[in-house]
């Protein structure tokens, strides 16, 4: 079998991870790049993808080593909560978030009263996502894409992802050298996936494009269709932290199957973080503990488990809902 020829784009990988890399189990399953890529062709053709686009797009792309590096060492949790949080929602980024939401205010308000999501969690995930805009990922979608298609490991998903993020491209959404993202395929400023992308994404501003990677009102109306899509409740918050009563057996409050009516916590001595008494809404709450038993605790309501959906990771969608809260806090 022709071996693949991946084209290396960093340069301080060791000789031995790099040989390890380039001849890992998923790629050497693989058929010949060029033989997988005409194949490829031929599906785009299928799906209605012009000679344009195609040519465009994968006329000279290889493997990137740097992608199946980052795709095959994603690290198991390494960090607790608390560094994880100190990260991700500092004093620069608050500052930061607030700025953005002076700036943009009006845009906002408008996104918010057509969608149904505050403007405040807008924001938050926008700053999660790409630091405000300003990280957005450098790799080409396509080419990123055709790696983790052809590499094996998830390649169903990935060839699914990169016909998607054609037909984006044939849209006009975009042009081919500027659709630009993370080494996972996610793209512009709220990290859509292709798929995501086709589902979601809006062209608030009314021009004829989708452009999540530059044009501020189809960034945040796209945020916020998919947020409202998946089960926004305007009504609500995220949830807050809470301080558990002595003993309590935590472990056996988790679990997304467990929620109970705020009144329940309170009689089972529930408080807020600050040892005052839980609200007196009529709503139900599951029980948070990112770190486990010994770490912080979290009541959350509907709209966090939407966040979930966004990111399956309770330290992301905690995150998100405390620089929500900091944010909006600066009005």
């Amino acid at each position: 079998m022709t071996r693949p020829s991946l084209k290396i784009r960093f340069r301080h990988l060791a000789a031995a991870s790099l040989l390890a890399l380039a001849w890992s189990p998923s790629v050497l399953a693989a058929p010949d790049f060029q033989q997988w890529l005409t194949e490829l062709r031929a599906e785009a053709r299928r799906e209605g993808i012009s000679e344009p686009i195609i040519s465009a797009t994968l006329t000279g792309v290889e493997p990137i080593a740097r992608i199946l590096e980052l795709d095959t060492r994603q690290p198991e949790r390494t960090v607790t909560f608390d560094t994880y949080l100190s990260r991700a929602v500092n004093q620069t980024r608050i500052n930061r978030g607030r700025e953005m939401m002076r700036t943009h205010r009006a845009l906002l308000d408008r996104v918010a009263a057509h969608y149904g999501v505050q403007p405040r969690f807008i924001v938050a995930l926008w700053g999660m996502e790409t630091d405000f805009g300003r990280n957005t990922g450098g790799f080409k979608v396509v080419d990123a894409l055709a790696t983790l298609a052809y590499d094996g490991r998830r390649s169903a998903f990935f060839r699914g992802e990169l016909l998607k993020a054609l037909t984006i491209l044939e849209q006009g959404h975009i042009a081919p050298e500027d659709m630009k993202g993370s080494w996972a395929g996610a793209m512009g400023q709220c990290q859509f996936m292709p798929s995501s992308f086709l589902s979601y994404a809006q062209d608030f501003d009314g021009d004829g494009r989708r452009d999540i990677w530059g044009t501020h009102a189809d960034v945040f109306a796209s945020a916020a269709n998919y947020l409202r899509t998946v089960g926004w409740n305007a009504n609500q918050t995220w949830g807050r932290a809470v301080r558990l009563p002595k003993g309590a057996d935590s472990a056996a409050w988790t679990g997304w199957d467990k929620p109970q009516p705020l009144s329940v916590w309170s009689r089972r001595g529930v408080r807020n973080a600050d040892g005052g008494p839980l609200p007196r809404a009529d709503m139900e709450a599951w029980l948070v503990t990112p770190d486990g038993a010994k770490g912080r605790a979290f009541l959350v309501y509907g709209n966090y488990r939407t966040i979930m959906n966004w990111n399956r990771s309770t330290y992301f969608a905690t995150a998100v809902g405390i620089l929500a809260d900091h944010i909006g806090a600066g009005k």
